[in-house]
């Protein structure tokens, strides 16, 4: 426990220390990186789900962490880096844009948009018929738009993802065929960056078990080595160290994953943590445990200074597992909860379920049975998503049962594991299936049945045979031994029983114990060297100084008045920098009551501003209500509609001044909480209930009081207009009012409704009203571009730019030294 405390106290201080630059690492690296963190997390995430979650997915999932567009992972081969914008709006699925753009582009850039569109259909998540057909059709118009220019690279592009789609349908004779063909092509006229990329992608699409599958991919590697393309050099090892992996040849995977570790580290690839977490598993496999844990470290190591947290739960896992092997249950179940946390929690890789099954194993070795059932209870909450997982619940269930002696019940789950077991077996999954086949038949050998308990055994045999896989496991060697034991098989019974006792005892701790022997004695030998360089570098210092000390007291009484002189001199300039740091603190002093009192003269400025915004405000409030006393006295129609108007145009002043009163920033005016406002008041000043319902777009924008107080006036005028005159005999309808901006200092302003409409040029007394005349010279006052379009009701717009304060100064400037 107190290791793993130093290992986490370690971390911590490296995410302390790192963590705050190494979040910009993604964005530092070039293109080249980005898609190999991309591919290296997209297969690592697919690996330790076991094949579960499909490549495509991985990628997805891989992307979206990343934060850069799903196409990032597969447009390598057609995107050239030019800005695309089509491509963008593919990214966005905004596909029908993209689309109608295809005949306005050149013929090269229209085979990419087609390829473009079409790896957006074949890639998605999720299997549907009507994209894979979109696919091919968009594929076969790039095919037949490339052969009409005659442009090879654009040919072979179209064959490759055709033969990708060809192997999404599951038609691998012709996915083959097309991969085959274009190999051939590229070979044939000695293209060797296109025949890598040929081989590649030949190499990834075929099945994980087919004997040529490590054979091209290893060419495609020494061709990107040839051309100095080290990230795919480095990719193509890790497509290939997968495929030993899976396929049981672990010291080749192992091989080939220190190759990519130092090339990775050689490159300036940061992004260690997908490479050093399955070295840590291969070394756990083998009960190298040092190697193990100091990967396994590595992995989360590597994982906190890039900030990479999407497989966190694995690493944790990992390290979880690596202890769990040593025998430190309590460490690994800490460990296997905080995968769990940041599984459940945080961004999830799809493996975190696999912590359930770990904690409740490890709390059942330290006969935690009470907390193993919470935990199993916990899954209800928490339910497994895949028949892995599900597999592994049972398994893990049955264990449970097991231990607390319920046996009939964990029979029962053992039959349910063994039902989810057909479902999954695969390759990848072969390993956990015959481990679960081997529990189940340690369980019925412990419980004198040898007759299933063989059965199971055979099991783990046959699928050994059929996966190509050696699966040496302490729990089958121990099932074995019972089964020959009770079957009177002595001889076998005790060659099993040593077969168990050596993977379960003497390896581990023969193992542990020599490398620990073996650290001690290289120690004490380095010890014992340094002390004899010591005692000779202490003898030649000896002599050193015998040769030395006649010099010395020669020298020394003239370095004594020298150190004098030089003293005297120090405290001269000691003394001199004291005066001089005396005037610092004075003149710092005086500067100091300066700032303080300029900030009490801003700080009563602020109040002094306020307060006349508060008394504005008052005043209009005060005129309103004059206003609207003097309306009682008033009858004739057009009066009333007159004070009306006024106060409205009032009310749209004092609201600003409102604003600015209350606000903290006391110079400009939040727009979007201004003119919903506004408009809340109008629609009540009318009593118009639902009758007219206002749609309001305004950006976050902050204005000038010099630019909001017009801009309040025109919302006021157009919206009091719509109301009065676009929606004759109650009619119902809606007002639109939206502001955005259209660059970094230019705005728009619009105001719509979807009314009866006026005519501007036939109704000349519309035209030449005050509230037209007042709309149009606030217009001007804005130095804005004001115009009304008829077309299905009314449209007002107002283009204007931003009173940037800058300007104003500098103008003010050159006018006071003119």
């Amino acid at each position: 426990m107190k290791l793993l405390h130093c290992i986490c106290l370690f971390l911590g201080v490296v995410v302390l220390s790192y963590g705050q630059s190494n979040t910009s690492i993604f964005n530092n690296y070039n293109v080249k990186k980005k898609r190999l963190l991309i591919k290296a997390t997209g297969m690592y995430i697919h690996s330790i789900n076991q094949g579960v979650i499909d490549m495509d997915s991985a990628m997805v999932l891989a992307c979206n962490a990343n934060r850069v567009p799903i196409s990032f992972s597969y447009d390598e081969g057609y995107n050239d880096g030019r800005y695309f914008p089509e491509a963008k709006m593919v990214d966005q699925n905004n596909i029908d844009e993209a689309v109608k753009r295809l005949n306005q582009l050149e013929k090269k850039d229209r085979i990419k948009l087609l390829l473009h569109i079409a790896s957006h259909y074949l890639f998605k998540t999720g299997e549907k018929k009507v994209d894979t057909q979109k696919a091919f059709m968009y594929i076969k118009q790039a095919k037949e738009l490339s052969i009409s220019i005659g442009i090879s690279k654009w040919k072979w592009q179209s064959d490759l993802l055709l033969a990708k789609y060809y192997s999404q349908i599951n038609n691998l004779v012709e996915s083959k065929k097309l991969f085959s063909k274009v190999v051939n092509e590229t070979r044939r006229v000695n293209d060797k960056k296109a025949l890598a990329e040929a081989l590649n992608n030949q190499g990834t699409y075929l099945l994980l078990g087919e004997p040529d599958k490590v054979k091209i991919l290893s060419e495609a590697m020494l061709l990107y080595k040839s051309i100095n393309e080290k990230e795919l050099e480095i990719e193509m090892l890790m497509k290939m160290l997968t495929v030993h992996f899976w396929n049981g040849d672990t010291n080749l995977a192992e091989k080939q994953l220190l190759e990519s570790y130092e090339l990775q580290k050689k490159n300036g690839f940061k992004h260690i943590h997908y490479t050093s977490a399955p070295l840590s598993y291969i070394y756990t496999s083998k009960l190298n445990l040092n190697k193990a844990l100091f990967y396994s470290i590595k992995s989360l190591e590597s994982m906190n200074l890039t900030n990479d947290m999407i497989c966190a739960d694995s690493f944790y896992l990992r390290l979880g597992s690596t202890y769990d092997s040593m025998g430190h249950s309590e460490e690994a179940i800490e460990l296997y909860k905080k995968s769990f946390d940041f599984g459940t929690k945080n961004l999830n890789s799809g493996s975190w379920f696999k912590s359930f099954p770990l904690i409740i194993q490890s709390l059942l070795k330290e006969n935690k049975y009470d907390e193993a059932l919470k935990y199993i209870e916990k899954t209800n909450d928490y339910p497994p998503k895949n028949e892995l997982d599900i597999f592994f619940l049972s398994q893990t269930k049955a264990s449970y049962y097991e231990k607390i002696g319920n046996l009939l019940v964990a029979e029962k789950f053992y039959i349910e594991m063994e039902k989810h077991a057909k479902d999954i077996i695969s390759l990848r999954t072969a390993t956990s299936v015959a481990n679960g086949y081997s529990d189940i038949s340690l369980f019925y050998a412990k419980n004198g049945n040898p007759v299933k308990a063989k059965y199971y055994a055979n099991k783990v045999s046959d699928l050994s045979v059929k996966m190509k896989q050696k699966f040496n496991f302490s729990n089958l060697k121990l099932s074995l031994f019972k089964i020959d034991s009770i079957e009177g098989n002595y001889l076998s019974s005790i060659r099993h029983y040593q077969s168990y006792n050596r993977i379960n005892d003497s390896l581990y701790n023969q193992s542990k114990n020599r490398q620990i022997e073996e650290l001690k004695i290289q120690y004490e030998t380095l010890m014992k060297e340094d002390d004899i360089k010591t005692l000779e570098m202490q003898s030649k210092l000896q002599q050193s100084k015998l040769d030395r000390s006649k010099l010395f007291i020669n020298l020394s009484t003239g370095s004594i008045i020298l150190l004098i002189i030089i003293i005297i001199l120090l405290f001269n300039r000691y003394l001199l920098k004291q005066k001089n740091n005396k005037k610092l603190e004075i003149k710092e002093k005086q500067i100091g009551q300066k700032n303080l009192n300029l900030q009490h003269l801003l700080a009563e400025k602020e109040w002094l501003i306020r307060e006349i915004h508060h008394r504005v405000k008052n005043n209009l409030q005060t005129v309103i209500s004059l206003l609207n006393s003097q309306s009682a006295y008033v009858e004739d129609d057009l009066a009333l509609s007159t004070i009306k108007n006024s106060q409205h145009r009032i009310h749209a002043m004092s609201l600003i001044h409102q604003k600015l009163y209350i606000s903290e920033n006391i110079s400009t005016i939040s727009m979007p909480i201004y003119v919903k406002e506004l408009a809340e008041y109008l629609k009540d000043s009318f009593n118009l209930k639902q009758r007219i319902r206002f749609k309001i777009k305004i950006d976050e924008l902050k204005l000038d009081v010099s630019q909001a107080v017009p801009l309040g006036l025109i919302i006021n005028e157009a919206v009091t207009n719509s109301i009065k005159y676009a929606f004759p005999d109650n009619q119902s309808g809606m007002i639109s009012i939206t502001l955005t901006a259209v660059d970094i200092n230019h705005y728009l302003l619009t105001i719509q409704d979807d009314g009866v409409g006026i005519d501007i040029n036939s109704n000349k007394k519309v035209s030449a009203s005050f509230g037209m005349s007042l709309i149009k010279g606030l217009s001007d006052d804005l130095d804005g571009d004001f115009s009304i379009e008829i077309n299905n009701g009314t449209l007002l717009k107002l283009y204007f730019e931003k009173n940037v304060i800058d300007k104003q100064k500098i103008s003010y400037d050159k006018f006071i030294s003119g």
